[in-house]
């Protein structure tokens, strides 16, 4: 089937958002406003598909909107924390993650990780220095993950494009056998991208990646797992049930 110019213009486009949104990232610029409170009442509801829906707000000094994805993933909390402490997970449900690693000194609350999304030609691939930090309430079984871009603590290779701008948290909140899952994001694409442009394409994108996290969430390797808490109520560990 031949594709149009404008066809082709557009899913380079979206190929391009998928990597600079879904990888969280940090603000490094004292200009770089925060996320956004999840209960602002600014947020429009722009996309709502099955048990997801995609909210945006506009950012003082940015044209480029934040999102705010809601959904009910059929699938228990600790099937999902499962898969979040897996380094290698990128690749099976973040859109076009290539390559995903652990490196340096961490531990479960507070680590490292580097990450590669793969480009559509003419565009160079995106690489990613991630510090995660997670923490839970034992009282209401809520996990937060906080995930922030610390793009010098790994030297850039002159064949790909690190993006340094973005912050984004993921609240699991635990529903019997369902988890509800808040995903806020803000990001500034590296790169002349039109804003308008962004903003029309990125509710799209975190509703392709809470599919695939739902669908892998429930592959045999994330069963069995089981959240360990201190005596003080904080989330220690995600470890396999049987673990003496």
């Amino acid at each position: 089937m031949t594709m149009t110019r404008a066809h082709g213009f557009k899913g380079m486009v979206a190929g391009v958002l998928s990597t600079l949104m879904l990888l969280p990232l940090p603000s490094l610029a004292s200009d770089h406003p925060p996320l956004p409170p999840e209960d602002a009442q600014e947020w429009t509801l722009r996309k709502e598909v099955d048990n997801i829906r995609i909210y945006t707000m506009d950012q003082s000094n940015s044209g480029f909107q934040a999102f705010k994805a809601v959904a009910n993933l059929d699938v228990p909390l600790e099937n999902l924390m499962a898969v979040m402490i897996n380094p290698e997970s990128c690749k099976e449900w973040v859109h076009n993650c290539t390559e995903s690693y652990a490196f340096g000194q961490g531990d479960f609350h507070d680590r490292y990780a580097y990450s590669v999304n793969d480009m559509p030609w003419p565009v160079t691939d995106r690489d990613y220095v991630l510090r995660i930090r997670t923490r839970g309430n034992g009282d209401t079984g809520e996990v937060v993950m906080d995930l922030n871009a610390v793009p010098g603590m790994r030297a850039e290779f002159n064949s790909r494009v690190r993006v340094d701008r973005s912050d984004t948290l993921y609240r699991f909140t635990p529903n019997g056998d369902k988890t509800r899952m808040v995903w806020v994001q803000h990001t500034e694409p590296n790169g002349a991208l039109p804003g308008w442009l962004v903003n029309n394409l990125l509710v799209d994108i975190p509703v392709k990646s809470l599919q695939a996290l739902e669908a892998v969430a429930k592959e045999d390797k994330y069963q069995g797992y089981q959240l360990e808490w201190g005596e003080n109520g904080n989330l220690q560990a995600v470890v396999p049930a049987d673990q003496p």
